[in-house]
């Protein structure tokens, strides 16, 4: 059976978020900041217009581009709507390989027959549900490898939304892409291949497997064969546990408030935990992080005598190393948590309490029940006030 994939990738996804949740933002050049307002990471298509570039800093963007709206990023905010992208795609294919907050990949391979449709029909039909029920745009490139089908999604960004790369038309569409428009292709990797010669798609995918594997080794060979359509790297949906969670935001504003700083952690240490549960993992090892006004950073961590995912346990720890980063009298812009030492849920200790343990999960669960049913914030530590 011929392969069949297709990556959808949200358009401008962050800035997307934001007006969805405030249709004012609409038709605007609206751009949406790193989390410590340092850089641009998304800007509509308004904002592209006037000249923004991505990655510029927002200090100078400000000065240059009055005109358009700056917001602070809001993870809480992408990461829902993106679970709710996800959970939709997943309707659609047996097999979604979830690559970032705005990008996965379908293994389309058979589902021509099941929706009697052609591929890019089925892909316009995946557009238009995502749009209806979440409210987000995407753009779907649809090919025979992940490669190409990354190509095809860029192709599609400047299109109607749905491009398809078809095995005849592979070689016409290699001759109009440069190398650093090719997923996996760097700077320093096109300047090597440019002093060969070497200057598009297709000179790349047309080089023999000998001179592409003297030259970029075994990962170059594998992208030479995703570019001619033979397909390497397969959908897949295995879950693969993250090695850490880390949850950072900026402050509303500059301080100095130990009490407030305190009251920030506390709110990081419930997003981590929460995501721990979600996964079915433990922490072992607690870092806590603060980012001063002119950008300098201290941080600390602890390990802790058994694995948890219970926030008291945790902020415990918080508590332990605090004093120790905290300098009175210094300016703070951001505070973050890093959690580490991930494992499956863990057998306890022979010192350990099983009464505690019991209440301490039974009392995270109602935690995470009722932050479900009414919303994030409908609990709060007695020790936290509002951010």
């Amino acid at each position: 059976m011929t392969k069949k994939i297709a990556l959808v990738d949200c358009d401008s996804f962050f800035v997307s978020c934001e007006q969805l949740v405030n249709p004012a933002l609409l038709n605007k050049p609206v751009c949406v900041a790193s989390n410590n307002d340092g850089c641009v990471v998304a800007r509509s298509k308004e904002a592209k217009a006037l000249g923004i570039k991505m990655g510029m800093p927002v200090f100078m963007a400000r000065k240059e581009f009055p005109q358009a709206i700056y917001l602070s990023g809001n993870m809480n905010l992408y990461g829902d709507i993106s679970e709710r992208v996800m959970t939709k795609l997943k309707e659609f294919s047996p097999v979604v390989e979830v690559y970032s907050i705005d990008e996965a990949f379908l293994d389309f391979t058979g589902l021509r027959r099941m929706y009697r449709k052609s591929y890019p029909e089925i892909a316009a039909h995946i557009r238009k549900t995502i749009k209806d029920k979440v409210g987000v745009p995407v753009s779907i490139g649809v090919s025979k490898t992940k490669v190409l089908a990354k190509l095809a999604s860029e192709r599609a960004k400047k299109l109607d939304g749905v491009y398809n790369i078809g095995f005849r038309s592979i070689n016409d569409e290699l001759k109009r892409i440069e190398l650093m428009e090719i997923w996996g292709i760097g700077n320093n990797t096109a300047a090597l291949l440019n002093k060969y010669g070497i200057h598009t798609a297709y000179q790349l995918a047309m080089l023999d497997d000998f001179r592409v594997t003297k030259l970029l080794g075994k990962k170059g060979l594998e992208l030479k064969l995703e570019l001619t359509g033979n397909s390497v790297y397969p959908v897949s949906d295995k879950y693969v546990a993250p090695k850490s969670i880390q949850k950072t935001s900026s402050f509303v504003s500059f301080t100095s408030d130990e009490a407030y700083i305190k009251s920030s952690l506390n709110y990081h240490v419930h997003r981590a935990c929460k995501k721990l549960r979600q996964l079915n993992l433990k922490a072992k090892t607690v870092n806590v992080m603060l980012r001063t006004k002119d950008f300098k950073v201290v941080y600390q961590k602890i390990t802790l005598f058994q694995p948890t995912d219970f926030e008291f346990e945790v902020f415990d720890a918080v508590k332990l190393i605090l004093p120790e980063i905290y300098t009175p009298g210094i300016i703070y812009r951001s505070s973050g948590i890093i959690l580490e030492d991930l494992s499956e849920q863990a057998q306890l200790s022979i010192f350990s309490s099983r009464a505690n343990s019991v209440r301490n999960t039974n009392l995270a669960q109602s935690w995470d029940k009722l932050e479900s049913k009414f919303g994030r914030g409908i609990v709060y530590m007695g020790t936290e006030k509002k951010l």
